[in-house]
């Protein structure tokens, strides 16, 4: 027990005091640290007013703000909190022989609360003198079902239904032996029924199961196999009791078993390699890279609180420790001023993490590499590699480059600080030049982009500035060696002639007659410092080959008569080119445009529109003439308006044809009132004058063609054909043609159907395609075996001469050869046949043929070659025939008389 008439206080982990510092470092969680504490305490702590006066429990609690004005309470009475967070007995009888659970409340100013629970007993320790199995083994404790207990003469106090049990602390990872006991549950009513125990939940008959069991007699609770708390943390079971007819004899009771951390994992980095980079230059403290590692063990304990320190820095330049580590957060930044990329542009750390807050001989540790690579500030300003450069360039010349301006920069390649920009200063008011860098060494190109002029300027002195495309970093000054001066020396070279006038513009009237000097057209030497030269002159381009020019002065001269109306004129303007050659070396020569503004006058007359046209015999609606008008090549005031009139002769043409003006350039051609013209084609002559002075006139002549009209005064198409020149005789003559020529054809046709119909109605002939006699027949050919190769062919052949034959006595001769004795005479054809006599004709010459033995093919023995032994076919002789009913033979009466025999012998039907 604890009697306190002094503050007897209990030790629990400390109040963070630093929550601003914490909170800068990691994000903040206002409240406690945990949920539930749970502290064993000695009983030597208990005993003696010294150690109680210096012991201390202290809660973890940060608000986020400072803890400034959080209040602590605490729900049991006998035990207090300080404003420090920490508990101490403040009432006499405190006793810890039994755990004792609190709730703590923590009260903010801002009307936040938060709460945990605290749970206090005592553990007993061997005293120093006890060792090896002298030690004092404590008994695994009771717990006993609220609401009941056993008397105080048997040394258990009845406990209060509102108990709460304390939880079981198992260390994870446990050797055993297994299964070890835990607690021990009974029943104060075991005395008197027997009571079966049991447990539920998570480890007991939920999964995983079997991580706890208790014994249903005796109520022993025992845990059956190492436990993982990085698995799981904590159990809830439920302990139950039942008579031995499993009615309930007392209320579940919860336990709660927490497992104990061990330090038993050691952290891990994320990954193995981490990439960070910071500025060459930068100042001590500059943040660089974060580095993290995790550790599985429980971070509310120092198994799970991780430190950081650095193994090693490479390369060790400018010095070994250029680099820090923050111990609790990870982060790594520069401690030392003095990073160059140019010098050193990367480095490589090794970094390790332990646990046991950093403790080297108990936590344990894993390791990890950190790249930092120094990236480029523009602190190297460009310098160019010379004070001087110098280049020439030949007159009149442009995108060549001239000089080339060579730098070093020892930044980054191909950066920004890197990257050369030129600039002419002064020497080039005009802008004759420009400096292009080049995009792989970094050089300037001086390139000409304006002509330059040898006597303008025979040298130009040009001062160069170079800087980078990103700034300079600060405190780095530009070197002396960024400007230099450029000498660009210009190269004279014969330049060609020109016309100080180009194009050259004159005016002229058309019609000038050739050999009419029009103007002199000359050109100038640019090279006015070279030996004086001579020019010569040429046409290069005359369209119309109007002009000429003289060789030595320019002068032009016309060569035909200029014509406005040329096709080679556009616009009233005639373009010729020339050229201007002097005799330097190389010859040079230039060209230059004369432009000729030809001025109209009245030399075309007009020219009558249109020249064909057509009007009605009879006036039709009071309108009845032709629209017309003239077109003049010529321009105003030499065009229109026209005069149209007709000619005094012949007389008949005003006699019948009147013109009525309409406007300046339009009158209207009609027939005289009361006319009649016979429908045909007239000409009337019409004479034209234009408006020059002074007028020129035509006489041209317009077809008219006079035709009968419909009532919408439209030609008719036979007015439109007696108006082209064909009278009413000609007209009948052609349609009688035409109806004579139908009729022919149509006897024609109606001739050749009446012959079809004939030769259907009696057949006179076989079909040509069936008649095999004149036909050539070709079928496929087959080849003999093995054993028919052999044969003689001149059996087959044709002999050369007859005197073999000849020579033979009477009645011995080839079998394949004609037979000599006298042909038979064939019946003659009459020259006009009869129609009805061809049948009788072709019947006769059939049946001559059929007895002519000449006639082929013979009537005799024919010999083939021998074609082998051996068949394995069989005789055809062999061959029967399977239908079994008569079959109809009197066709063949239908094929002619050479198959007069088979149709005797087969056919005639009764007659077999």
């Amino acid at each position: 027990k604890c009697k306190l008439n002094t503050s007897c206080c209990l030790l629990l982990p400390p109040v963070n005091q630093n929550s601003g510092e914490h909170a800068s470092k990691s994000p903040c969680q206002p409240g406690f640290s945990q949920s539930f504490y749970s502290v064993l305490i000695s009983r030597d702590v208990l005993q003696g007013q010294g150690i109680l006066k210096d012991s201390h429990v202290t809660l973890k609690f940060d608000d986020c703000m400072g803890n400034e004005g959080v209040v602590f309470q605490s729900s049991n009475p006998i035990f207090g909190v300080r404003t420090d967070g920490s508990i101490f007995a403040q009432q006499e009888g405190a006793s810890l022989d039994e755990p004792v659970q609190l709730k703590l409340t923590a009260s903010g100013p801002h009307t936040h609360v938060w709460e945990t629970m605290v749970q206090l007993a005592l553990i007993d320790l061997p005293s120093p003198q006890q060792t090896g199995n002298e030690a004092v083994q404590k008994s695994p404790p009771v717990i006993m079902f609220p609401g009941s207990g056993l008397d105080s003469t048997k040394g258990l106090r009845r406990q209060k239904r509102d108990w709460v049990i304390p939880p079981i602390n198992v260390a994870e990872n446990s050797r055993g032996p297994f299964p070890q006991m835990l607690v021990s549950i009974r029943s104060d009513q075991d005395q008197d029924i027997s009571i079966r125990y049991s447990i539920t939940g998570v480890g007991a008959d939920q999964p995983p199961n079997e991580v706890f069991s208790i014994d249903p007699v005796l109520g022993k609770m025992f845990v059956t196999k190492p436990l993982d708390r990085e698995h799981r943390s904590s159990y809830h079971l439920r302990a139950h009791a039942v008579d031995m007819n499993g009615n309930q004899v007392e209320n579940p009771i919860d336990l709660y078993i927490f497992v104990i951390d061990m330090n038993d994992n050691r952290p891990e980095f994320k990954n193995q390699v981490y990439n960070g980079s910071v500025d060459e230059g930068s100042k001590p403290g500059t943040y660089v890279m974060h580095l993290s590692a995790f550790d599985a063990d429980d971070n509310t304990t120092a198994n799970g609180m991780v430190r950081y320190r650095i193994l090693s820095q490479t390369p060790h330049s400018p010095i070994p420790n250029m680099f820090t580590i923050n111990s609790e957060t990870g982060d790594i930044v520069t401690v030392a001023p003095g990073l160059d990329r140019e010098k050193v542009s990367q480095y490589t750390i090794i970094v390790q993490a332990t646990d046991m807050e950093g403790n080297l001989n108990f936590g344990l540790s894993n390791t990890a590499t950190a790249i930092i690579t120094v990236t480029d500030i523009n602190d190297n300003p460009p310098m160019l590699t010379s004070r001087t450069f110098s280049g020439e360039v030949p007159e009149n010349r442009v995108d060549i480059v001239v000089a080339n301006l060579t730098v070093i920069d020892a930044d980054q390649p191909h950066s920004p600080n890197w990257n050369a920009i030129y600039r002419i200063i002064s020497g080039d008011p005009s802008g004759h030049f420009t400096i292009r860098t080049d995009p792989i060494t970094n050089d300037g190109m001086v390139t000409v982009v304006k002509p330059v002029d040898f006597e303008m300027n025979r040298a130009f002195m040009l001062t160069v500035v170079v800087s980078n495309q990103a700034h300079l970093a600060t405190g780095i000054q530009s070197s002396l060696q960024s400007t230099a001066g450029v000498t660009i020396s210009v190269q004279d070279v014969n330049e060609p002639p020109y016309f100080p006038t180009n194009p050259k513009h004159i005016r002229f009237e058309e019609g000038v007659p050739a050999g009419t000097s029009l103007t002199t057209f000359s050109a100038s030497d640019p090279d006015r410092l070279q030996m004086q030269q001579i020019i010569r002159y040429s046409k290069l381009n005359d369209p119309a080959d109007w002009l000429s020019i003289n060789r030595t002065n320019g002068q032009i001269v016309t060569t035909a008569m200029l014509d406005r109306e040329s096709v080679y004129v556009k616009n009233n303007i005639y373009e010729a080119t020339f050229l201007a050659t002097d005799n330097g070396s190389p010859a040079a020569s230039g060209t230059g445009t004369l432009q000729i503004y030809l001025i109209d006058i009245n030399d075309n007359p007009p020219a009558l529109i249109p020249r064909e046209s057509q009007i009605c015999e009879r006036m039709y609606r009071n309108v009845n003439g032709v629209n017309i008008t003239a077109a003049d090549a010529d321009t105003d005031p030499n065009a229109g308006p026209f005069v149209f009139e007709l000619p005094t002769f012949p007389t008949t043409i005003r006699r019948n044809w009147t013109i009525s003006r309409l406007n300046g350039d339009f009158a209207r051609l009609t027939l005289r009132y009361q006319i009649y013209l016979e429908p045909g084609v007239y000409e009337v002559p019409i004479i034209v004058s234009d408006s020059g002075n002074p007028p020129l006139s035509n006489r041209s002549v317009i077809k008219v063609k006079v035709c009968p009209c419909d009532e919408n005064g439209d030609c008719t198409t036979l007015g439109a054909v007696a108006a082209a020149g064909l009278g009413t005789g000609a007209i009948i003559s052609i349609l009688i043609c035409i109806i004579i020529l139908l009729s022919m054809v149509l006897l024609f046709v109606v001739w050749i159907k009446r012959r079809e119909k004939e030769r259907q109605t009696k057949q006179l002939l076989i079909d040509p395609e069936d008649d095999v006699r004149d036909n050539i027949l070709k079928y496929d050919e087959e080849g003999g075996g093995e054993e028919d190769q052999d044969y003689d062919l001149s059996q087959l052949q044709q002999p050369d001469s007859l005197e073999h034959i000849i020579s033979k006595p009477p009645g011995v001769r080839r079998v394949d050869e004609r037979p000599i004795i006298p042909e038979s005479q064939y019946p003659i054809r009459p020259v006009v046949p009869h129609p009805g006599d061809i049948g009788d004709f072709i019947h006769e010459g059939l049946r001559a043929a059929d007895n002519d033995p000449t006639a082929p093919p013979y009537d005799s023995l024919l010999v083939f070659d021998y074609e082998g032994s051996g068949s394995t076919a069989g005789s055809v002789s062999t061959l029967n025939s399977s239908s079994t009913g008569d079959q109809d033979y009197d066709y063949l009466n239908d094929w002619g008389p050479r198959f007069k025999k088979l149709a005797d012998m087969y056919g005639g039907g009764d007659d077999d």
